[in-house]
């Protein structure tokens, strides 16, 4: 059984602040199960974004994934949330994270898949 999304973000939003970047939640997604997405933004106004990985990569049915978005570069803000923006328009139960962290560190470790 997957863990529900509103634990997972407050344990990934704990995990960002131990490692001395900044996380908040832009959008509120569904609380037991809306996908989440999130943005890493560094200093120069850059920001790459993490998406849920596809159903059934590296196991994803189970536990959450992610794999990069847009190519896995940092882009101009702008660019990710236009993304963002189109994607929620599509769902309205996700959830954006978003880090800000001048090294651009994720905080995934292994939710990583690949």
């Amino acid at each position: 059984m997957r863990l529900k999304s509103e634990i997972w973000v407050k344990a990934y939003l704990r995990r960002c602040t131990v490692n001395g970047a900044m996380a908040v939640v832009v959008r509120h997604g569904d609380d037991d199960a809306g996908a989440i997405y999130i943005k890493i933004a560094r200093a120069g106004r850059t920001a790459a974004v993490f998406v849920p990985a596809p159903a059934g990569l590296d196991h994803s049915d189970f536990t959450r994934r992610w794999v990069p978005g847009l190519g896995g570069r940092f882009l101009p803000d702008a660019d990710i949330e236009k993304f963002l923006q189109r994607e929620a328009s599509f769902d309205s139960d996700l959830w954006i994270i978003e880090v800000e962290d001048r090294e651009g560190r994720d905080f995934l470790g292994d939710d990583l898949a690949g």
